[in-house]
C-alpha cells in the first residue's frame, strides 16, 4: 500500500471511529449508515476503475465517479430516491471531513458540492397497511414453534410501538416497564434520545408471555429478541427480521388483497401512525409518539398522505339537507351565452 492509500484510508477510520462518535455525538445506526455507504462506494468504485482498494486514492474520486455511483444505486441496486440522497451525503460528510483537515482536498470536496440532491416529488406518501392486512399478516406465524412465536412478537412490538427496527433490535430487558400505572417501553433513537411509548395491555400481556418462554433467568440488561449462533445469544439483524416479514407477507397475500405485495420493517412504524391519525389522535401527538424533532415532519408525511380520510371529514360535516345533494340542477345556458364563455374561460 503507498502512502496517499494509507492516508487515504487514515482519514476513513479517523472519520469513523473518532470524529463521528466521540466529535459529533452520532447515534451507533448513523455510524452504521455511514460505514456502509462508504463500502458500497469503494467496492463500486475498484470495479469501475479497475483498481484494488490498495491503491484506491484521493486522486481517484472526481464528480463523475460519484455520479455514476449514484446511477448504479438506483438502477442496480433499486435505491429509493430518499436512499439516493442519503448515500450522497455520507460521501460528501466524509469528504468535507478529510478537506476540513488537509487544504489540498478543499477542491476535491467543492467539486462533489455540485452535484445536486434529487427531488423527491413522491417524498410526502408514507406507505402504510390497513388493519385488516394487519391482521392477516401477524396470523400468518406458528407460535407453537418458539422462533415464530419470537417473529410475531417483534411485528406486535414494531405495530404497537411505532418504533424503528434498530430501536426494536435495540431494546434490553430493562427497557420494559410494566409495574407502572400505565406500561411503557423505553425506546432510544436517532440522536440517542429516548422516548417514553406507552404499550397496549393485549401487548404486554404478549410481551410477559415471550419473556417466560425466552428469559426465564435472564438479566435486565439481556437483549430481548436474539439469535442463537454456537449455542450463544446473539443480537438480531434487520436482515434476519426483513426476511420473515417478507416470508409471513407472501403467505397473507394469498388470503387477503389488501396485504401490500412488499412490506418492509418501518412500514409498521406508518401505519401505525397513520391508524392513530385517522382514529382521532392530533397531530402534535402523533409527532412526539413518532419521536419526530420537528412537527413539520410530521405534517409532511402524515397530514397530507390520507386523501380518504379528508373526504370522509367532507361527507360528514355536509348537511344531507343541503339543497346541492337533494336536487338534481339543470344549468341551462341557451339564453345566457356570455355566461357560458365565462364559466369557460372563453371571456
Amino acid at each position: 500500500m503507498n502512502k496517499e492509500t494509507l492516508y487515504f484510508f487514515e482519514i476513513i477510520r479517523d472519520f469513523l471511529n473518532t470524529y463521528l462518535p466521540r466529535q459529533k455525538a452520532v447515534s451507533d445506526h448513523t455510524i452504521r449508515s455511514y460505514k456502509t455507504a462508504l463500502n458500497q462506494f469503494l467496492d463500486y468504485s475498484s470495479k469501475k476503475l479497475c483498481k484494488p482498494l490498495c491503491e484506491f486514492t484521493f486522486n481517484d474520486t472526481d464528480v463523475a465517479l460519484i455520479e455514476s455511483f449514484l446511477l448504479y444505486g438506483e438502477d442496480e441496486l433499486s435505491w429509493s430516491i430518499s436512499t439516493r440522497n442519503l448515500k450522497l451525503a455520507a460521501v460528501r460528510s466524509f469528504y468535507r471531513y478529510a478537506a476540513n483537515h488537509d487544504i489540498a482536498l478543499v477542491a476535491c470536496y467543492q467539486n462533489l458540492m455540485t452535484i445536486p440532491e434529487k427531488k423527491d416529488f413522491n417524498s410526502c406518501e408514507v406507505d402504510f397497511f390497513s388493519e385488516s392486512a394487519l391482521k392477516t399478516i401477524l396470523e400468518q406465524p406458528d407460535t407453537s414453534l418458539p422462533k415464530e412465536l419470537r417473529n410475531l412478537m417483534i411485528m406486535i412490538l414494531l405495530y404497537d410501538s411505532g418504533g424503528r427496527i434498530q430501536e426494536i433490535l435495540d431494546l434490553k430487558l430493562n427497557d420494559l416497564h410494566f409495574n407502572d400505572i400505565t406500561p411503557y417501553v423505553s425506546l432510544t433513537g436517532k440522536g440517542k434520545k429516548t422516548r417514553l411509548v406507552p404499550l397496549m395491555e393485549k401487548t404486554v400481556n404478549h410481551l410477559k408471555q415471550y419473556i417466560l418462554k425466552f428469559h426465564p433467568d435472564s438479566k435486565g440488561d439481556n437483549y430481548l429478541f436474539y439469535t442463537v449462533h454456537n449455542g450463544h445469544p446473539t443480537k438480531m439483524s434487520q436482515d434476519n427480521v426483513q426476511k420473515f416479514i417478507d416470508r409471513y407477507v407472501s403467505l397473507a397475500r394469498e388470503k387477503n388483497p389488501q396485504v401490500p405485495q412488499h412490506v418492509y420493517c418501518h412500514m409498521f412504524r406508518h401505519s401505525r401512525a397513520m391508524h392513530l391519525y385517522r382514529n382521532g389522535m392530533p397531530l402534535p401527538l402523533v409527532s412526539e409518539w413518532l419521536g419526530h424533532v420537528q412537527i413539520n415532519t410530521t405534517r409532511k408525511f402524515y397530514a397530507n398522505a390520507d386523501t380518504r380520510m379528508k373526504k370522509e371529514a367532507i361527507d360528514a360535516a355536509t348537511s344531507k339537507m343541503n339543497p346541492v345533494l337533494i336536487k338534481d340542477y339543470d344549468f341551462d345556458f341557451t339564453n345566457d351565452e356570455q355566461l357560458l364563455k365565462k364559466l369557460y374561460g372563453l371571456m
